[in-house]
């Protein structure tokens, strides 16, 4: 069985880059790829709050480093992807989790809050994709793994330009899979439910709220950052190179209620 498992999920020699991995989902999916094998990138805005992430990861016996980059801005994914193909001389795995969010009514909805979301939920993951598939394309082999969520397929309530921005990486996610499967390039992507992230904080706050939100789970439960690392391991390895532009929904059951 192990060497069933070591053959077909394991990540030895394997380069991972995971944005936005300094905390929640990030930080969660750059450990179960280091505890698949891989050495990993990883990447936040704050340099000084990666260093234990740093630490973490090398404590389950791979190497990793850190880049600070802000996603908001094209020249920083740009670097960002230079320097982790530089780290080891060539880049595996892609995760595009780095993401923001702004809740507001939309008629409320400002040009600074839509603008902001879609730089780093779209541009850069656009960005990061176009820059590591090119790196991928030239080996012939390669994993990227975006980021979606629930609002991939819903539309929400009160974060319109978090809802497009998500349901824009669902069809960039298929677009670039049309393009590179053939080329040996594994473009996927995993939508994540309603888990327990900074980014829900406000929700899970709201008594009301979260009781609802949780009623509509079979599961009866909210996620948790380590409910995305079988996930991200899959998607990661040789298991899945047949599956391609697939939106891999972990979310305890909502989307089949």
């Amino acid at each position: 069985m192990s060497s069933i498992l070591d053959r077909m999920f394991g990540l030895n020699g394997k380069v991972a880059l995971v944005t936005g991995s300094s905390r929640g989902l990030g930080r969660a999916m750059a450990g179960a790829l280091a505890g698949a094998g891989a050495s990993v990138v990883v990447n936040g805005r704050d340099g000084a709050k990666l260093a234990s992430v740093v630490s973490e990861v090398r404590a389950l016996g791979v190497d990793a480093c850190a880049v600070a980059a802000d996603l908001g801005h094209r020249s920083d994914v740009e670097r960002l992807i230079e320097q982790a193909i530089a780290w080891q001389g060539h880049l595996d795995i892609l995760v595009n989790n780095a993401g923001i969010i702004r809740r507001s009514p939309a008629a409320e909805h400002g040009d600074a809050d839509w603008d902001a979301v879609m730089r780093v939920n779209l541009d850069g993951v656009f960005t990061a994709c176009r820059a590591a598939g090119r790196h991928m394309i030239a080996r012939g082999s390669g994993k990227i793994i975006n980021v979606a969520s629930l609002l991939t397929f819903f539309g929400g309530i009160t974060v319109p330009a978090y809802a497009a921005s998500k349901g824009a990486v669902g069809q960039l996610t298929k677009a670039l899979s049309n393009e590179w499967a053939a080329r040996g390039v594994q473009v996927n992507a995993i939508a994540p439910g309603y888990m327990r992230t900074d980014n829900t904080a406000a929700l899970q706050a709201n008594a009301d709220r979260s009781k609802e939100i949780v009623s509509r789970i079979p599961a009866g439960r909210w996620g948790e950052p380590a409910d995305l690392e079988g996930a991200v391991v899959f998607l990661a390895s040789r298991a899945s190179d047949y599956v391609n532009g697939h939106i891999l929904a972990v979310d305890g059951g909502w989307c089949g209620r």
